[in-house]
């Protein structure tokens, strides 16, 4: 296993634990989950720094692993969680490697709004059709997905790209070269 990759699966156990601890200690705030969306954050930061295939794990691992330590998510909204985390791990990573501007800044905000807004799709879609088949309707979704969780949202789009550039000017993360091959994140 070469130097990248051990980076990429320590900085993606990072983004799971901290996607298991983080929930815990905003419990106390009621309703916290879904207004803060604490367990979005560590994965879109994993996909967007670590590529498509770790911020999918990620998205996959965090809610089970939760779900197991503290049992949250609850089982009736795991399978959508799992879902929704595991887009946003996927589009995020595949959106940091493909979609780039030439200005690192608005590179990071394309690829975490493309990320958020289909990984929204993605949870809306799979509730509608799978999860809660029949007793979802597009007011429910547009409540939970945007206007309950409107406060996770500004906070999504406050801290992850203040934060990658900072990890990135500390040299903890390699910034995408401009003109080359933009996978090596890490």
């Amino acid at each position: 296993m070469n130097h990248a990759s051990i980076r990429r699966l320590v900085m993606t156990a990072l983004c799971v634990a901290l996607g298991v601890v983080l929930p815990q200690a905003l419990h106390a705030i009621p309703n916290a989950g879904n207004v803060l969306l604490p367990m979005h954050i560590p994965v879109l930061l994993c996909g967007l720094c670590c590529g498509w295939t770790y911020g999918l794990g990620c998205g996959v691992l965090t809610p089970a692993l939760s779900h197991l330590i503290s049992g949250m998510p609850p089982a009736a909204v795991l399978p959508a969680m799992i879902c929704e985390l595991a887009a946003y791990g996927l589009i995020s990573g595949l959106t940091a490697r493909f979609l780039h501007t030439g200005k690192r800044t608005a590179d990071i905000y394309i690829q975490l709004i493309s990320a958020m807004l289909l990984g929204r799709v993605v949870y809306g879609l799979t509730n509608a059709l799978i999860f809660r088949a029949g007793a979802y309707s597009m007011e429910v979704f547009l409540t939970a997905a945007f206007v309950t969780a409107l406060p996770g949202i500004i906070l999504q789009l406050i801290l992850l790209p203040a934060l990658i550039l900072i990890l990135e000017k500390a040299r903890v993360l390699e910034a995408p070269p401009v003109s080359q091959n933009p996978s090596k994140i890490l």
